[in-house]
């Protein structure tokens, strides 16, 4: 019976310290996607989400709402920075759902857009032919 407590009491340490090193891992590989959005690099940016989806099975609706450049999510980013080509490429590996909800500041995309008055982007234009 104490043998298996002890073995459950390893696992369980050795479970927790995976995640742990998982979680900082991702956090590594996806350091840089802000500046990449920024400086509109849309083939770095296909680059980086086939790693990121390679080595972690993670799809860009996974780890979009937990990324934020300067309290921003990536389309976001890209729109204030007139960087057309990511945005246009986020928009459409998005789905269209995750498209319509709302993100960490309560505020779908369309209305961040219309409170911005940033209709007249092309990014906007995507979005709206999307949903």
């Amino acid at each position: 019976m104490l043998k298996i407590v002890k073995t459950s009491i390893a696992i369980a340490a050795t479970s927790i310290l995976v995640t742990g090193t998982a979680q900082a891992n991702i956090n590594d590989a996806l350091q840089n996607i802000c500046t990449i959005v920024k400086t509109d690099d849309k083939g770095q940016l296909r680059k980086k989400m086939k790693k990121v989806q390679s080595d972690y099975r993670l799809k860009l609706k996974d780890y979009y709402a937990g990324v934020s450049c300067g309290g921003n999510s990536l389309i976001r980013t890209a729109m204030l920075n007139d960087a057309v080509e990511t945005g246009t490429l986020l928009v459409k590996k998005m789905p269209k759902s995750d498209l319509t909800s709302p993100e960490n500041d309560g505020k779908t995309l369309q209305a961040w857009i219309a409170e911005k008055g940033l209709d007249a982007s092309p990014i906007s234009a995507v979005i709206k032919d999307r949903i």
